[in-house]
This record gives structure tokens, sequence and C-alpha cells, in this order.
């Protein structure tokens, strides 16, 4: 966890975004780029639909690197990097619960799970027929984006720390629909393609040191039931 007094100064010296489905949205993701794909504003009564961005150039995604890292040095923090494999958010998201990156395909299962059971919370966000784009989000290697992100906080009911590479809003919390967290986790996203997991400066990252609980590995199944 952030120390309070970094969170405060975090907050009061970048911009801000907040989300929770119900609760509105705000500056969920900022407007950045010339192209279709990357129009992200959010209207305050709503998402706006969106997909993933494109793939900045190199020059783009070296001075949103740069950014990134510059703030996180100034507020304590180091990235954990996750595997560069189309399942960062998930590995991030695993590693942040879990203390193991591993477990990703047991956090995307959990968070396609939700999106499934409680359609209608999300249904109205996703540009594309629903069923479509949950079959698309159970396959390993496919991107996560900001609704599996806020499955994934009303899944395991976590309040997600955001810190981004982006210009005008460097830190978004999204927070668990209906519920208090009961625990808040922390991920940096750069360039809009990849996610790490985040500790504090001098944090211990050796996994075999941890002894929090796990998902518990079930027998395989030859199909893959909800």
């Amino acid at each position: 966890m952030l120390p309070k007094e970094n969170l405060e100064s975090l907050i009061a010296n970048c911009g801000f975004g907040q989300s929770s489905v119900d609760g509105g949205w705000w500056e969920w993701w900022p407007l950045g780029g010339s192209g279709k794909d990357e129009v992200v504003m959010v209207e305050e009564d709503g998402l706006t639909p969106r997909i993933n961005g494109e793939i900045p150039d190199l020059s783009d995604a070296t001075l949103d690197h740069e950014r990134l890292s510059e703030r996180l040095a100034t507020y304590g923090l180091a990235e954990l990097q996750m595997e560069g494999d189309g399942n960062c958010q998930f590995r991030a998201l695993a590693d942040q619960l879990f203390r193991n990156p591993d477990y990703h395909k047991h956090v995307r299962k959990k968070v396609v799970k939700q999106l499934k059971h409680f359609r209608k919370s999300y249904e109205s966000y996703v540009p594309m027929k629903y069923r479509s784009y949950l079959k698309k989000m159970k396959k390993l290697g496919e991107w996560g984006d900001h609704i599996t992100l806020q499955g994934a906080a009303d899944c395991f009911e976590v309040k997600i720390c955001l810190v981004t590479s982006f210009r005008d809003t460097c830190y978004i919390e999204i927070l668990p629909k209906d519920k208090n967290p009961s625990r808040e986790i922390w991920l940096s996203f750069w360039s809009e393609v990849h996610y790490n997991s985040l500790y504090g400066v001098g944090a211990d990252l050796d996994f075999s040191r941890h002894f929090t609980d796990v998902p518990t590995r079930a027998p395989r199944k030859k199909h893959w039931l909800f």
C-alpha cells in the first residue's frame, strides 16, 4: 500500500480519475492520439464504449515510459515486470492478489465469469456483441481492457489503484460496485499497451517468501464450464 502522504501528493499533483459502474465514471481515460480507436472520453453518467487503443510508435512509447518512470520514482513505487504476452493485465492482477502472476488464468476465468453473470452491469459499455466479447476475452493472450478491470474490482472486491503514463491523468481508482473494497491493489499502465504490478521501493518481491492465499487448483476439465 502506498503511504497516505504519498497518495495525497499523487492525487494533488496530477490528474485524477475514479470509476464505478453505477456511480458514474470521471476522466476514465483521457483523450489522446488521433485514431478513432483511441477516442476514450467518458461522460459522467456512464462509459463511452471503447476498444483497446492502437500500439504507439517507438517515439511516443519512449516518452510515455519516461513519464511513467518519473512518476513512480517520485512516489516511491517500483514495477515488477510482467510478461508481454497479451496476458499482462491478468498477470499483474494475479501478482497483486496472490503474489504469483502465473495465476493469471484463474484471474481471467473469474473476471469473465463475473462479466457473464452480471451482464446488465457491463453490456452497455462494450462496443460489440456481448457474447462475442466474452468469447474473445476468455482466450489466453487477449488483452484486458477497462471493462475487465472493473470486473476484477467487482469480483475480488478490491480497489484498483492505477498509475498511468497518460499526460493528463496519472492516477485512477477503480472501485467495486455496491461494495466497500476489502483491500487495494496497485498496477501501472504504460502507453495503453502494458500493465505491471507495483510495490513500494524496497519491498520484498521474492514470491517464495509470501504466504498469502492462492487459488485452489481444480482438476483439469476438457471443457471450460462457468
